[in-house]
């Protein structure tokens, strides 16, 4: 593992440490590459305040951070600037125009609400509504599309517990649609050392049989999760068990007006 694109920050209120020690901690576990991808604010309305992400106040400050260690470790590791991201139809919009006036280099889909948040269905919460679940799918394919997502980060992260078939359906619908755009799929280790509902391995075997492209992302929310080597053991595993595709380093996709 060279690269990891997927690290949070203390803005998002659920992960610790500083920058520098996400760095420091990539470096020594001969990481090439650190993409930083925190939970990015939202335009929400009506002053809602999201308790998982950064606040719009604290977007400058994220990318003046990042860019400053990106210089000062040029020479040690490739630094990068992105965002986890949620597809929200109602603000996606106003957050590319928000986010176009910064230089990030990607952003990483992950569709942890379904709709647009509020009052809406949380994915990472046991449900066997296939109404649910198609609508997981189909946001996340609708996000895809809009060629402003460098990868699916966690694309298991919806939970069903409904029938094995029509998990199955939905899913490969998923799966099929991200090889057609060439969209990497991630199998992250967040769920594999906290011992989460995912890394699904009905997921991975859907992924395996459509033959999707899958890249390592770390998810990391403290500076010595930036790289784990039992977690991406594991991780080798599921690639080797349903001869999944397994990329290095993903091709980035610039974030813009859609």
């Amino acid at each position: 593992m060279i690269a990891n694109y997927h690290t949070h920050t203390w803005r998002c209120m659920h992960a610790t440490g500083t920058e520098r020690e996400y760095v420091e901690n990539a470096i020594q576990g001969g990481l090439q590459i650190l993409g930083f991808s925190d939970h990015t604010p939202m335009p929400y309305p009506n002053g809602y305040v999201s308790p998982l992400k950064m606040r719009l106040d604290q977007l400058e400050d994220y990318v003046t951070t990042v860019h400053s260690l990106k210089k000062e470790y040029e020479n040690d590791i490739q630094i990068l600037l992105g965002l986890e991201v949620e597809y929200y139809p109602a603000y996606f919009h106003n957050l590319l125009t928000i986010t176009r006036a910064y230089p990030f280099d990607y952003f990483l889909l992950a569709q942890h609400f379904l709709g647009n948040e509020i009052n809406d269905v949380n994915s990472a919460l046991p449900t066997q509504s296939e109404v649910a679940l198609k609508r997981y799918c189909m946001q996340c394919l609708e996000a895809l599309e809009t060629g402003c997502f460098t990868y699916l980060a966690h694309p298991d992260l919806f939970y069903f517990v409904g029938d094995d078939a029509v998990y199955e359906h939905h899913m490969r619908m998923l799966c099929q649609g991200a090889k057609e755009l060439n969209i990497p799929l991630e199998i992250n280790f967040l769920g594999i050392w906290d011992h989460r509902h995912y890394p699904n391995l009905k997921f991975w075997e859907i992924a395996g049989q459509v033959q999707n492209t899958v890249v390592f992302g770390a998810d990391a929310h403290q500076p010595e999760k930036v790289w784990n080597p039992q977690a991406l053991k594991t991780a080798k595993n599921i690639v080797n068990t349903f001869h999944l595709h397994l990329t290095d380093t993903v091709t980035l996709r610039s974030p813009k007006i859609s």
